[in-house]
């Protein structure tokens, strides 16, 4: 009889509950798409007193010792850049044992160091699971597209700024009001940043640009703007114009540069990125002659989560090798990072400003001598005195233009808070 894969977790929280309970309820047709028998021989948590509705295996209270034991595969998901997360990998990789992670973060900043040691032990490093939850993206980029190459990843990689997104679009509330919403919900944690900041998606788009240019994870080379400061009128102008606000993150080749972003866009409400409602994630591949490619579910949640972590596991033990960024590490580049300052785009400009004369004058006046050029424009009154707003779109533009401009027409004493400007993505 084959030798059983033993399966060691780490972290017993929504994405490894689900994996321990997917395992015990498939386990024959798993192990049957593994070519072997899969048992989970080991565990480690915070608490082992918890109840969590299934049978444990041999409970280990230090992490580590996953490392140290028989186990074929460490699966990680304990999150975290560095401290027990970074040391349970690379404690598993240099005892020769595969891993299957989640944590996109330990990936996005030490994911070169990472394939290069798993390389060096002859063992896998798999993490479809924190790319977008259950989408297979990562797969397909490895090894699906690679025939003509890619020269655009753009996705909706965050769950909870969709969501947020959405639900401002539909109910016409504010950001402030609707993350509480979320937070109740169990969408959005107590401490937001990082998602609505936009670190996560960026933490993301590291390790798809990575595996769609054959370059290493550069998460500090990407430009990071979040969704904060949008408002329900910027939602409400942008439906007017026939767009939709998404987090977006995008990696593009720009010549031999690569720009790496993740902003607020405006996308075209007929798009297949606007069609992405809720805490769903979708991402759009540009490959080439192979043409585009749309993939889109759910980016978060105990069963899409622990499917894409169980697809690893399976092809672990069946021994499907391939190297973590779709290149061997010695031969993934150092990505010339783009001018984010040269990068051209339609603009969307909201000003609030105050409805006296020659208001508008002044603004057009500031644009024109950057180089700024208006193709559509909304304004609309208020009291005489109190502040209006004065959207605008511009045609195609460099954002250095656009922000010398904004700089110069915040200066004045009639615009009463910072111009708003998103970019436009066709």
């Amino acid at each position: 009889m084959t030798n059983p894969f033993r399966i060691a977790i780490a972290g017993l929280g929504t994405v490894g509950g689900g994996v321990v309970k997917a395992l015990a309820a498939r386990r024959d047709e798993l192990s049957g798409r593994a070519g072997r028998p899969l048992r989970l021989t080991a565990v480690s948590a915070r608490d082992k007193t918890k109840t969590r509705g299934f049978d444990l295996p041999v409970w280990h209270d230090d992490p580590l010792d996953l490392a140290q034991g028989d186990a074929d595969v460490v699966v990680e998901l304990i999150g975290g850049d560095e401290g027990i997360a970074r040391q349970l990998v690379e404690t598993a990789l240099t005892n020769r044992k595969h891993v299957v992670t989640a944590n996109k973060a330990l990936l996005a900043k030490h994911g070169l160091a990472l394939a290069a040691l798993a390389e060096r032990n002859g063992v896998t490093l798999k993490f479809e699971a924190a790319a977008a939850g259950g989408i297979p993206i990562v797969k397909a980029l490895r090894e699906g597209l690679i025939a003509h190459g890619v020269f655009a990843v753009k996705g909706i990689l965050n769950g909870t700024c969709n969501y947020i997104l959405t639900e401002m679009e539909t109910s016409g509330r504010g950001f402030a009001e609707v993350l509480k919403d979320a937070q109740a919900l169990g969408y959005a944690e107590a401490d937001p940043t990082l998602d609505v900041g936009g670190g996560d998606t960026a933490h993301k788009l590291a390790l798809l640009a990575s595996l769609a240019f054959g370059a290493a994870p550069d998460f500090n080379a990407i430009a990071v703007t979040g969704i904060e400061h949008i408002t329900a009128d910027d939602i409400a102008f942008a439906s007017e114009f026939g767009y939709r606000i998404k987090l977006l993150g995008i990696a593009r080749k720009t010549g031999n540069a690569v720009d790496q972003r993740v902003t607020p866009t405006m996308v075209r409400a007929r798009s297949s990125l606007a069609s992405v409602s809720g805490a769903f994630n979708g991402v759009l591949v540009d490959a080439g002659a192979a043409g585009p490619f749309f993939f889109s579910g759910r980016g978060a949640g105990e069963a899409p989560t622990a499917s894409a972590v169980i697809a690893d596991i399976v092809e672990a033990a069946n021994g499907a090798a391939s190297p973590v960024f779709g290149r061997p590490a010695a031969s993934l580049s150092q990505p010339v990072a783009a001018d984010a300052m040269a990068a051209v785009s339609p603009w969307y400009l909201r000003f609030e400003v105050l409805d006296v004369p020659g208001v508008l004058a002044g603004i057009a006046r500031e644009l024109a001598e950057a180089g700024v050029s208006i193709e559509s424009m909304i304004q609309r009154g208020r009291a005489p005195g109190e502040p209006v707003a004065i959207v605008m779109i511009t045609h195609e533009t460099a954002q250095a233009a656009v922000e010398r401009a904004l700089k110069a027409i915040a200066a004045s004493d009639k615009v009463r808070a910072r111009p708003c400007m998103i970019p436009m993505e066709s």
